[in-house]
């Protein structure tokens, strides 16, 4: 679809040569015909006023004029209301494949786990923190500014963090990032640089993982995880040196790691000299039970706690948090410096400004209530079409699993199940090792209404059991 400018519109980058044989107007027309045929013009594009592409380029408006109704008789261009003239509609670009970058829509209905409730993304209070972020901004806050972050918002994550997470930190340590993936990225390369080769990722665990430390240059290994989180004692038996784990909400299974796993791991983590990947993504939203503390609080020299608003606000921002030991955080704050020079300057500040107006804690309290509510609806619906599935992972977070009948064909349910406009996740994609384990569901439910919840699962009802 084309772009309609609503000011002025943009100059077109054409090259007229009054050095070489032929007229300008030739030379324009060919030029236009081009920029059209490739597919730099798109059909219904508007193109510049006669009088501000001829002062652009230098020549008569009634050249330009002139060219617009030779390309007109051609085809080329149509003239509207107005005096505008824009590129033919029923024109098409043969010579350049259009490839579309956006996801498609999802059809029906989509349980889709780790997908916030996109429609409640607090705009208003947004737009408000970032008015009262670039009215107040200085002339440093404008400028590239610390690779680490706004030192501001640092000191804000660090007293937040404190408080609702029982993290043991100072804002020194505190590393502002491009959400999760950048985070884990920026640590793992410090890593490698620091002699690490192997790293540990849970199984079943969430699906890129495994991808992520590859990409790093690291190998990673599976651990199993049970219904007291990873499994320590299966760790031990690998060569890794860091370890990467969701323990306040485990992805996908919903477990939280037990207290004994805990200690478990902070003694591994002593004898192997190790390191603690923290993912806290989702840590906000607790409903049967007070918040679980980070794992960090418990040994800050061993773990690197990572955090974003992705969960608790919206992807879209791409602002997250690492909080790091004080031996790595200077050399992760040095990668990110080479990685991009820091983070955006205002939405720091933008954020900081909510967080401290207490606009932040509330809608996290609107929103605690809304997914209470699909938590219900979820379990209230399985319990009325599914009664023998249990959910499990329900004490936190937006997304549940559920076991299937052992002997259930999982891969066809998903498919039978998406045949009627229904998305679901199996268990399977979230395996290193798929085949050790009985079939499961992972409902994801963030992201959708508690009348949409429900229809779905009476939809599949039969499927389920």
């Amino acid at each position: 679809m084309a772009v309609e400018w609503s000011g002025l519109t943009p100059e077109i980058m054409l090259h007229l040569d009054r050095g070489v044989r032929g007229t300008l107007g030739a030379q324009l027309q060919e030029a236009l015909r081009t920029a059209i045929r490739s597919g730099r013009l798109q059909a219904g594009e508007r193109l510049p006023s006669s009088r501000k592409l001829a002062a652009d380029l230098g020549v008569s408006r009634g050249l330009v004029q002139g060219t617009y109704e030779q390309l007109a008789a051609e085809g080329y261009l149509t003239a509207t209301g107005g005096g505008t003239t824009r590129v033919a509609l029923a024109l098409r670009q043969s010579t350049v494949e259009q490839v579309t970058l956006s996801s498609p829509v999802e059809a029906g209905i989509a349980f889709v786990p780790g997908r916030p409730d996109l429609g409640s993304f607090p705009m208003r209070d947004w737009l408000w923190a970032w008015g009262e972020a670039a009215r107040t901004a200085s002339r440093s806050d404008i400028g590239y500014g610390e690779a680490a972050g706004s030192p501001r918002l640092r000191d804000v994550l660090a007293s937040y963090l404190q408080r609702v997470r029982a993290a043991s930190i100072s804002a020194h340590d505190v590393i502002v990032c491009n959400g999760f993936t950048q985070g884990l990225a920026l640590t793992l390369d410090v890593l490698r640089e620091q002699g690490t080769e192997t790293v540990a990722v849970e199984d079943p665990g969430h699906p890129q993982m495994a991808m992520h430390v590859r990409r790093a240059g690291l190998t990673p290994v599976p651990v199993p995880v049970d219904a007291q989180g990873v499994r320590v004692g299966e760790l031990r038996r690998t060569p890794a040196t860091a370890v990467i784990l969701t323990p306040a909400h485990q992805t996908p299974t919903g477990v939280v790691l037990a207290p004994g796993r805990r200690q478990e791991l902070l003694r591994w983590a002593e004898e192997r000299d190790g390191v603690m990947i923290e993912d806290d993504y989702d840590s906000e939203f607790r409903y049967d039970r007070r918040p679980v503390g980070a794992l960090q609080g418990l040994a800050p020299d061993r773990v690197v706690l990572i955090g974003s608003v992705s969960k608790s606000l919206g992807p879209t921002l791409r602002l997250g948090w690492i909080l790091a030991p004080s031996h790595l955080a200077p050399a992760i704050a040095e990668e990110k410096h080479r990685s991009d020079r820091g983070s955006p300057g205002l939405d720091q500040l933008a954020l900081t400004r909510l967080i401290e107006s207490g606009r932040y804690d509330a809608h996290l309290r609107r929103m605690r209530r809304a997914y209470a509510a699909k938590r219900v609806a979820l379990a209230e619906a399985l319990r009325r079409h599914a009664p023998h599935l249990r959910l499990t992972g329900l004490d936190a977070g937006f997304h549940a699993a559920a076991a299937l009948p052992e002997g259930t064909d999982e891969a066809a349910v998903i498919a039978a199940a998406g045949r009627r406009s229904i998305h679901l996740h199996g268990m399977r994609r979230y395996r290193v090792d798929r085949g050790s384990e009985p079939p499961a569901v992972v409902f994801g439910f963030g992201d959708l209404s508690e009348h949409a919840i429900r229809s779905g699962i009476a939809r599949i009802a039969d499927l389920l059991r």
